[in-house]
Parts: C-alpha cells; structure tokens; sequence
C-alpha cells in the first residue's frame, strides 16, 4: 500500500495523550468511543504496529534456529520498538505522519 502523506494536525492535549497511549495500548483509544480523526489515524497505526510485532515474534523464533543467520536477526527484535517510539513522538507533536514500513497500511478507519 501507498503511505499516506504527512499532515499537522494540532489537537487537544487529550487527543494527543490517547494517541500516545494508541502505541502502549493500542485498544484503549477504541474502548473510550468519541475519537478524533488524530486518536483514529493513531490507533490505527498502534494497531498495525502490534501486528507487525506479533507476526516478527513469531517468524524470529523459527530463524533462530539458523546458526549465523539467526543471531543477526535478533537485532531486527528491536525494530518494533524504534517504530514505537516513533510514533509516540509523533503523536505528541500532533503529527500524522505514518510510521516507517508499515505506515501504509489501514486496519481502522
């Protein structure tokens, strides 16, 4: 899929704490109802990003198995993490700029 472009958006500081909280714990944006389209793009993307977590998780843990290659590639455990903390810096600049890799994607409109 085609990543979305970049937009600023500036929203209440409570948009911005939900959309922050989209990337620790993605489903509590969708259990408080009445969300922004800021909260939505980022919970969308929170959402996406557990995804992408789970199914690295799980391909890595068969390639460990590989010698050489399988230490290499626990490096690339981390990668949820930085695409985390990017995320959250964007949200709490007001930001929606999607994440690297896997911002293209929708799951939540």
């Amino acid at each position: 899929m085609e990543p979305n472009q970049a937009q600023s958006t500036q929203g209440p500081d409570q948009d911005k704490t939900m959309a922050i909280i989209a990337y620790i714990i993605f489903f509590v944006p969708l259990l408080m109802g009445n969300r922004s389209q800021f909260v939505n793009y980022h919970t969308n993307q929170g959402t996406v990003l557990f995804i992408f977590a789970i199914i690295l998780q799980v391909v890595l843990s068969f390639l460990v198995f590989i010698p050489l290659l399988g230490l290499l590639l626990q490096i690339a455990r981390l990668l949820p993490l930085v695409l985390m903390i990017i995320g959250i810096m964007n949200a709490a600049k007001g930001v929606m700029a999607p994440l690297p890799i896997i911002g293209g994607y929708t799951i939540i409109k």
